[in-house]
């Protein structure tokens, strides 16, 4: 759908008023000397160096979007609350393209500049340790998904002819709002995207109140209220259909799905339904306040477990790779990883997770999974790939998906089933909503069994070749 003057007029009006665009190098005002240290470029992460930043931890999101299709034009205010690790003369956010008109912390402008994806803001006074401060920018422009074949093809804000499909893992988020790009540094997210009138846009949590409509323009209210690695974010736009109620056991449910895809509606909400429930039983509570999924008609090849509401690009899922995204709500969602090279805790535990329910659904067991998958030829890759470090180059190896998952049938068969269980559900409520390693899994798997395990897990996770069993 094409934009009107008059649409562009009340889109602006929306955004708190007119972005100030012209300028990406910061505001024309001298910069002080300040006290205090700048924060590091990155997290810490030594295999992604520049994801995410030091200094400061995020606690809150609130992102006011307009988008309009047609034009692929993005415009954006972020206001970040955040606390500062350390006395801070400077900071970094992590984005990628856009136009930055302004930016301001506490409510003074504050100079920033640009050097590749980093957003470094000088802000008027120097921040102390421990203090509380807001982060507040204005940009513009047209997303520029990440081009990455060796991960995940393209990834972050992909503009589509009806909307956009957004799908960040692992480090997309940049793509289309400004923040600390790293599942280490979780926050809660409040989403107002104004989208052209007949077209739906869809975030995580659950809508605040019903769309608003002014002209042509219609803005959707989202909350996020529980803690959120950025890469899980999306504002996922189109022309989709819905359908909305309550899983059998009384959690908010939400289902949509492209035209092209409206067959599937019907199947996509019950087994979210049924499947969200059924792991309640097994993960231990349901972690967010919602769950569904999202049919986009994008080919993107891959689906990703975006927080409550998963999304499928382009495909019809079965009901393994609905298991598999929903098991993420636990396994990478609630409980995020510290690190990318413990990806085997989130990707390892949701592709058991396709075997358990294979066992619950009398279709096959986990045992004969591991067994079809153990029989390949000891020079096959899945040998040559230790699951427990993920490879920056090669993030989503099938090892780390399947041998991880073999990881978890051999500690099943070391400890035994009521063990193994109880494992499982402890690990996710000692860890609700926060960061983990492998070494604490090992650590609680220890505890629980009273068993020495580190050679299983030496084995399995950190040495090439086939183990023996």
């Amino acid at each position: 759908m094409r934009s009107t003057n008059r649409q562009v007029a009340v889109l602006l009006a929306i955004l708190m008023g007119t972005l100030a665009c012209g300028s990406s190098e910061g505001v024309a005002r001298p910069v002080e000397r300040l006290s205090g240290q700048a924060g590091a470029p990155g997290i810490g992460d030594s295999d992604f160096p520049l994801d995410g930043n030091g200094g400061y931890d995020v606690s809150h999101y609130a992102l006011k979007l307009g988008y309009t299709p047609s034009s692929r034009r993005l415009d954006g205010v972020a206001t970040i609350q955040a606390t500062a690790k350390q006395g801070l003369s400077q900071f970094n956010l992590d984005l990628k393209g856009f136009k930055v008109g302004e930016v301001s912390v506490d409510g003074a402008a504050a100079a920033f500049s640009r050097t590749g994806h980093e957003l470094t803001v000088t802000p008027a006074a120097p921040l102390r340790q421990g203090s509380a401060f807001n982060v507040k920018v204005a940009y513009a422009g047209v997303p520029q998904p990440v081009v990455d074949s060796s991960n995940l093809g393209r990834y972050g804000f992909i503009p589509t002819p009806d909307g956009a499909f957004v799908a960040c893992e692992p480090n997309g988020a940049r793509t289309w709002f400004p923040g600390n790009d790293h599942p280490a540094d979780k926050a809660t997210f409040d989403f107002e995207i104004t989208v052209p009138k007949g077209v739906t846009a869809l975030a995580n949590g659950e809508l605040t109140g019903k769309p608003q409509t002014s002209g042509d323009l219609t803005t959707f209210k989202w909350r996020e209220a529980h803690p959120m690695a950025t890469y899980l974010a999306t504002a996922t736009v189109g022309r989709f259909q819905l359908r909305e109620g309550k899983t059998p056991g009384g959690i908010r449910a939400l289902a949509a799905v492209d035209p092209k895809f409206t067959r599937s509606l019907d199947k996509l909400y019950k087994l979210s339904a049924e499947i969200t429930d059924y792991w309640g039983t097994v993960f231990g509570r349901y972690p967010f306040s919602s769950t569904g999924g999202v049919i986009d008609d994008f080919t993107a090849g891959y689906a990703l477990e975006n927080q409550t509401k998963p999304l499928y690009g382009g495909f019809d899922p079965g009901e393994d790779i609905i298991a598999h995204e929903l098991a993420h709500q636990w396994f990478g969602n609630s409980l995020s990883i510290e690190r990318w090279r413990d990806l085997w805790l989130n990707e390892g535990f949701a592709t058991y997770a396709e075997w358990l329910w294979a066992e619950h659904k009398g279709t096959g067991t986990a045992d004969a999974s591991f067994r079809a998958f153990y029989e390949r030829p000891a020079k096959d890759p899945i040998w040559t790939y230790p699951p427990g470090r993920a490879k920056p180059s090669d993030l989503f190896n099938e090892s780390v998906y399947n041998r991880g998952a073999m990881t978890l049938h051999a500690l099943r068969g070391a400890i035994g089933d009521e063990t193994f269980f109880k494992l499982l559900k402890t690990w996710t409520s000692e860890h609700q909503y926060g960061n983990v390693t492998t070494e604490q899994f090992v650590t609680l798997a220890e505890r629980l069994s009273g068993k020495q395990l580190d050679t299983l897990f030496d084995t399995w996770l950190f040495q090439p070749g086939r183990p023996a069993i």
